[in-house]
């Protein structure tokens, strides 16, 4: 099969495709025939950072690197202890995360507790996008965040590919909907069902909301500190990026917030729930640009870029 190689760290020209052997499946996998894979940040973060690698991806000596975690396809192989998926089903899901998925590949092993049927209501490009994005929103307004109705929540860089899930997700279950983004997302955004918009380019959040129970930030530095003083006391915030240690737990400590600092894992369960709000139409995948498989190191570099609206996808 073909696969996409990471020779070592460092830039996209480290991307390199080659030909090697299918993967062999354990006893609770299955084999998918991949037809779309979705490219996240995190993806660009480890391709450019040795030490994750060693500490995350668990590979074995000797092994390939091999990224990715997002993927959707068909079943073509089935575990021995497998007996709630067969042969020909299409499904998704984050795969191994966090660990050695090695998605990019014409075939993908994939244990059946990270897998959800896809909708056959949509793509395999919605459904490879609607992956780890998705998920980690998921699992930050719904596992941690508790979301309910009636919660006003304020969610950054809305118009991103964790942000748009975020959006519908929050508003899904009833909440009231801040997104921030650049003047260019307002329409974007809005179009989503948020119920306000702040362009951070020309207003601070934190001087228009200080009530907010629900706070999901994913910006880097000390942009936390900001999302502290815009939740109400008591209130909620997930982060992505940053921890919660010295002045940033200081200041949580001294609002009475539950802080988070989310690490998104593969999660069957979470993503057949992902997988109900795709069918009725509750969530939607805004996918920017599609790649082909051997354009992975161009999307890369369009991710990396960090002006992404929605996702972008890899189609075989």
């Amino acid at each position: 099969m073909k696969a996409i190689i990471l020779t070592e760290n460092g830039g996209t020209d480290k991307l390199i495709l080659k030909e090697i052997d299918k993967p062999v499946i354990k006893a609770d996998e299955v084999l998918i025939k991949t037809r779309s894979i979705g490219i996240n940040p995190v993806d660009g973060f480890v391709r450019q950072n040795e030490v994750y690698v060693k500490r995350k991806l668990l590979i074995e000596p000797g092994e390939q690197m091999i990224l990715g975690w997002d993927v959707s396809g068909t079943v073509v192989e089935v575990g021995d202890d497998v007996t709630d998926l067969k042969v020909g089903d299409d499904v998704f899901g984050m795969v191994k995360f966090p660990g050695h998925a090695k998605a990019y590949a014409e075939y993908v092993a994939a244990p059946v507790s990270h897998l959800a049927i896809k909708p056959a209501s949509i793509s395999h490009n919605e459904a490879a996008a609607a992956s780890l994005a998705a998920l980690t929103a998921w699992q930050a307004l719904v596992t941690y965040a508790k979301v309910k109705p009636g919660d006003k929540v304020l969610i950054h860089s809305a118009a991103g590919g964790v942000g748009h899930y975020a959006v519908q997700i929050a508003k899904h279950f009833g909440a009231y909907v801040i997104g921030t983004g650049s003047a260019t997302s307002k329409d974007f955004i809005l179009a989503l069902s948020a119920d306000d918009f702040i362009d951070y380019s020309k207003e601070k959040f934190e001087e228009k909301v200080q009530d907010a129970d629900v706070i999901l930030d994913g910006i880097p530095g000390d942009h936390i500190l900001r999302s502290l003083d815009a939740v109400k006391r008591g209130g909620r915030v997930i982060s992505l990026l940053a921890f919660f240690e010295g002045k940033n737990a200081e200041k949580a400590e001294s609002k009475e917030v539950q802080a988070y600092r989310l690490a998104v894992e593969s999660n069957g369960e979470d993503m057949k729930q992902i997988a109900k709000l795709l069918e009725n139409g509750s969530l939607r995948s805004h996918i920017s640009d599609v790649f082909s498989f051997e354009d992975i190191p161009a999307a890369h570099e369009k991710v990396d870029a960090g002006k992404t609206r929605g996702k972008i996808v890899v189609e075989l």
